[in-house]
């Protein structure tokens, strides 16, 4: 997760209302602007920080990568000068109770600013020509803690299955555009997300039951990645190799990283898993569930390395 500050005194209320963030491509001389191009490396489930006349009166939520498209109508006249041709991000948008004045907080903040391109300067004036500029972690947190318990609600309240699914719609959405795909190979990357198709024919041929559960009746099971579809190449999508047939709640444990498997088939469960769940659902740490072969273990290293919450 990323933390951004955007500038908006001309046009946060249409942009809040809207659901989204605008920049054109480039200056009024055609020159690129770094903080535009921002605009295009914001990632789904960043937090953005909204600053207008001197407050900062929301926190947004990204919701997708950033794409062409031309300047809102609903801007009128602001930014005449600005290109008709732009980057737009959809945001969602949560305005606040307990909206700060960041220049009356210098001695907290004032520490934490980044020395290149800095939103703000150490007496608390917004620095003019930023628009949207990544803050860093140490100052995101000092502005947490300054706009109190809502912020962290906002910020707890992101699921991590919203962004994984807004994630993986855009990938599938650009699958479908892929004129290098032929048309079957499209359906059968689509169906992989969701363990159907060729993918779930070419796992079974590997596994015939729950690792875990010991459930043979198909029906019943999951065909679940070990390196997220979101994640994968397309050969990666397909790759019978790539997955286990899980029960449906050792699927959700293992799909958030709540478990994983050590290449000796031992069960690994993650200190953030909540113990009464795994006891309840009869989930025993250091059990056995078989052995692995190589292609397995190599997706499985993946899995421990970037999913597995340790």
């Amino acid at each position: 997760m990323q933390f951004w500050w955007v500038n908006q005194n001309q046009t946060y209320q249409h942009e809040a209302s809207g659901g989204y963030l605008w920049s054109p491509k480039t200056n009024a001389n055609g020159n690129t602007n770094p903080f535009y191009d921002n605009t295009t490396k914001v990632t789904v489930g960043d937090i953005v920080f909204s600053f207008k006349d001197t407050l900062i009166p929301a926190i947004g939520i990204i919701t997708s990568q950033g794409y062409s498209h031309q300047k809102p109508t609903a801007f009128g006249t602001k930014g005449d000068n600005w290109d008709n041709q732009g980057w737009c991000v959809d945001v969602d948008y949560h305005e606040l109770s307990n909206k700060i004045r960041p220049k009356d907080f210098m001695d907290k903040i004032a520490p934490t600013l980044p020395s290149k391109y800095s939103p703000l300067q150490e007496n608390g004036n917004g620095n003019q020509g930023v628009y949207l500029t990544a803050v860093p972690h140490s100052m995101a947190d000092v502005l947490l803690e300054l706009i109190g318990k809502e912020a962290h609600t906002i910020i707890s309240n992101i699921r991590y299955q919203d962004i994984a699914d807004i994630e993986e719609s855009t990938i599938e959405n650009d699958i479908r555009q892929n004129t290098s795909l032929e048309h079957t190979e499209k359906e059968q990357l689509v169906k992989s997300r969701r363990g159907q198709g060729i993918f779930r024919t070419n796992l079974e041929r590997i596994e015939n039951a729950c690792r875990v559960t010991g459930v043979m009746a198909k029906e019943h099971l999951r065909a679940s990645h070990i390196k997220p579809w979101r994640d994968a190449t397309n050969y990666e999508r397909l790759d019978g190799n790539n997955g286990f047939l899980l029960s449906p709640h050792i699927d959700a444990l293992f799909d958030k990283g709540y478990i994983t498997f050590s290449d000796n088939g031992v069960l690994k469960i993650s200190n953030a898993t909540d113990k009464e769940v795994t006891q309840r659902w009869g989930i025993l740490l250091e059990t056995n569930v078989g052995n692995f072969n190589d292609k397995q273990k190599h997706y499985l290293a993946y899995h421990r390395a970037n999913i597995f919450k340790g």
